[in-house]
C-alpha cells in the first residue's frame, strides 16, 4: 500500500478577478475550494488513475474537518493526528495576467503531537512506499525528517520524497526509492543552475553519489528528466494556455508513481506525468484532467546520451 504524509495540508482558495487595484472592493469573478497539501494532491491523483492510497497527516479545527470529509466523500483512508489549531488556508489569485500566491505557514505542532504521527508510521502494517510530500509546519525542525526515515528504514518501508528544504541533501544519505526536484529547486538546494542538458546529466551524477536511488526532474513547460543511476530520459511537455503552477508537480509526481511503481512502464509513467502536469497547470487546482490522454499522444520519451 502507498501510504502519503502532508504534514501542512491547506484548504486551497482560487480566486480568479479580472483586476486587482489597491484600496478599492475588488470583485471576484469565481471561487473554488480544494483540499490541498502536495502529499494529498499525490493521493488524489494516484486515485484518479485507479491506484488507492491512505492519507496521513496534522489535522485540525474546522478547515481541517473540511478536507478530511472531503476526502473521505472520495472514498479514502485518512489517517489524522488531530492539532487545537486549525489547518492553514492558501489563496491564490489570477487576474488573467498574472498569479498571486498567499501561502500560509501553517499551525504550530506541539511535540506530543509530532510524537503521535511518529507512532502511527511506526505501528503501520502495510505501508510498502511512503510518500513525503510538502512544507513543515510551525514547530517542527528538519531533525523531523530523519526520525521518519530511521522509522521507515527499520520498517523497510520505500520513501518517494519531494520537498523544498535544503535538508534534502541530507537525506539522500538513507537512499531514497525516488526524489523529484524541479529545476528551482535544484538551483535554491544544490546551488547548480540548470542552463543546458549536460548540466542536467552532471547533476543526476551528483544526486545519485549523494545516495537518491533514482530521480524524477521536473521543468515546467521544458518537460522532466528521469534517471535510475543507469540511463537518462527525457519527455518533453505539451503547450498549453497557462493558469496556475499550483499542484502541477504534485499532480506530475502521482500520475508517474501510478504507472512506474505500479505497471513499470517508464515510458508511459513519463509522459503521463508531463501530461497531467500540464493539464494541471491550465486548471483550477487539479483540475479534471480530461486533457491528459490527449497530451500523452503529443509527447514523445527518448534516451539522453
Amino acid at each position: 500500500m502507498i501510504y502519503t504524509l502532508t504534514t501542512n495540508p491547506a484548504i486551497d482558495m482560487n480566486i480568479q478577478s479580472k483586476k486587482i487595484e489597491p484600496s478599492v472592493v475588488n470583485r471576484v469573478e469565481n471561487s473554488k475550494y480544494f483540499p490541498n497539501g502536495k502529499g494529498i494532491n499525490v493521493s488524489l491523483v494516484l486515485k484518479h488513475y485507479g491506484i488507492n492510497s491512505k492519507v496521513l497527516g496534522f489535522f485540525g479545527g474546522f478547515t481541517g474537518k473540511f478536507i478530511k470529509d472531503e476526502l473521505e466523500a472520495q472514498e479514502f483512508e485518512v489517517i489524522p493526528v488531530w492539532i487545537d489549531h486549525p489547518t492553514r488556508i492558501n489563496v491564490f489569485i489570477n487576474d488573467e495576467k498574472d498569479e498571486f500566491k498567499l501561502v500560509d505557514k501553517g499551525p504550530f505542532i506541539p511535540q506530543f503531537q509530532q510524537k503521535e504521527l511518529l507512532n502511527v508510521i511506526r505501528n503501520l502494517t502495510d505501508c510498502k512506499y511512503l510518500v513525503i510530500s510538502g512544507s513543515l509546519p510551525q514547530g517542527i525542525d528538519d531533525s523531523y525528517y530523519d526520525k521518519i526515515f530511521n522509522i521507515c528504514k527499520e520498517k523497510n518501508i520505500d520513501i518517494i520524497i519531494d520537498i523544498s528544504s535544503t535538508k534534502l541533501k541530507e537525506l539522500l544519505k538513507f537512499k531514497p526509492l525516488l526524489i523529484k526536484p524541479n529545476d528551482e529547486e535544484i538551483k535554491d538546494i544544490f546551488g547548480i543552475e540548470l542552463k543546458n542538458e549536460l548540466d542536467v546529466k552532471k547533476t543526476f551524477i551528483k544526486l545519485h553519489e549523494m545516495g537518491a536511488r533514482n530521480v524524477l526532474l521536473t521543468m515546467g513547460d521544458k518537460g522532466l528528466y528521469f534517471s535510475d543511476g543507469k540511463k537518462i530520459h527525457y519527455c518533453n511537455a505539451p503547450k498549453i494556455k497557462f493558469l496556475s503552477s499550483a499542484c502541477a508537480g504534485d499532480a506530475a509526481l502521482g500520475a508517474f508513481l501510478s504507472e512506474w511503481i505500479v505497471e513499470k512502464d517508464l515510458e508511459l509513467a513519463l509522459k503521463k506525468a508531463s501530461a497531467t502536469g500540464a493539464n494541471v497547470a491550465e486548471s483550477e487546482g487539479l483540475g479534471s484532467l480530461s486533457n491528459v490522454e490527449n497530451y500523452i499522444k503529443q509527447l514523445k520519451v527518448r534516451g539522453v546520451y
